[in-house]
């Protein structure tokens, strides 16, 4: 049977297809915005963050004698020439994401093991599939592993709640595959709309999560977001070694996280309080501290440069590669379009995706 024969009856994100005895399963995941706060979501900070719908990571699990991860595009081994090999690895890196599949489904049965949640014993077959823009600050890679995470849970029949599966996110990439990562993007991902996170060293240590509150996603002012298509640079280029020196308690870096969580706390009291004309200050005072602290690149810094220019705010979606901000009326949009199209980069209009 194929996978459209039958008109799916919807469950969550999840999507089955009944009709024989193979139950299909879809589920979704959006990249992710961090608004404002970032990067101190890994430094005990406060951040608020969105996902939007023009893009998603998506994946398929269904019933098989035997268990299965199939590869997709990102994953092949076959090149028309070397040019073409080389020009994979600058986009794409070493590996694809069948590993980040094999790290969801180990995390998942551990978690299950830890909590005495008996599995049946069928066996599955997974696959993914990804348009987010890759290396780019939009979390793609943690948008698979929470699409994962969610067919798991719907073949299995097993419920974790929302917080917990953010943590198991955050796990499968730091400890499973070494990814440097902070929490936001886990947790906006799996929440999904508009949220408010506080990452406080006294909630994470008595509770082992932070405070994660939703917020009104018509409260936003006009954003875009802008992207590189033929840019890829890996987190840990953009994070430098902000961590060692965070861990030693380096003035200047604690001080930095400090005054992002409070611009995070900033940004929440004007879109309560209906004042989205001071947000775009709020997020180049974001961007201005960290261009200050960290070691950019130079196409990096023309991105924003260049929507500043043309009269828009900017800062970083995440460690780079992608900008977000706001603007006034269509005209300054069509001029971002204009002048960063130049650079090869691509500005939308992020529709949001609702939690």
């Amino acid at each position: 049977m194929s996978e459209t024969q039958l008109r799916p009856a919807k469950v969550g994100s999840c999507v089955f297809e009944p009709g024989t005895s193979v139950m299909i399963i879809r589920t979704k995941a959006y990249p992710r915005v961090g608004l404002i706060g970032n990067p101190s979501d890994g430094y005990f900070g406060k951040t608020i963050s969105f996902t939007f719908s023009n893009f998603s990571a998506g994946v398929v699990l269904y019933e098989t004698p035997e268990l299965e991860i199939l590869p997709s595009e990102k994953d092949h081994s076959r090149f028309s020439g070397i040019t073409e090999l080389v020009r994979d690895v600058n986009l794409h890196g070493y590996y694809g994401g069948i590993r980040l599949l094999k790290a969801t489904v180990k995390k998942f049965y551990e978690y299950c093991s830890e909590h005495q949640i008996e599995l049946h014993k069928q066996n599955f077959t997974i696959r993914y599939n990804s348009n987010i823009p890759h290396g780019v600050g939009l979390a793609g890679s943690s948008a698979i592993i929470t699409a994962c995470l969610r067919a798991l849970m719907a073949f299995y029949g097993v419920s974790i709640a929302k917080y917990i599966q953010a943590n198991l996110v955050l796990s499968a990439e730091v400890d499973e595959l070494h990814i440097a990562a902070g929490l936001q993007d886990r947790v906006i991902q799996v929440y999904e709309g508009l949220v408010y996170m506080d990452f406080a060293k006294d909630i994470m240590t008595r509770q082992g999560y932070g405070i994660y509150e939703p917020l009104e996603t018509k409260l936003l002012p006009e954003l875009y977001v802008a992207y590189r298509a033929d840019f890829s640079e890996p987190t840990e280029v953009f994070h430098n070694n902000i961590r060692d020196r965070f861990n030693r308690g380096e003035p200047k870096v604690v001080t930095a996280m400090q005054y992002w969580a409070k611009l995070a706390a900033r940004v929440k009291r004007h879109l309560l309080k209906h004042e989205v004309h001071h947000i775009g200050e709020v997020l180049n005072a974001n961007f201005d501290r960290r261009r200050k602290l960290y070691r950019l690149s130079e196409q990096n810094l023309r991105m924003v440069e260049t929507a500043r220019s043309a009269g828009a705010s900017a800062k970083f979606t995440g460690s780079g590669g992608a900008i977000v901000g706001t603007y006034q009326g269509e005209q300054m949009f069509r001029q971002l379009k204009k002048e960063l199209g130049k650079m090869k980069v691509k500005v939308i209009k992020p529709r949001i995706a609702p939690g």
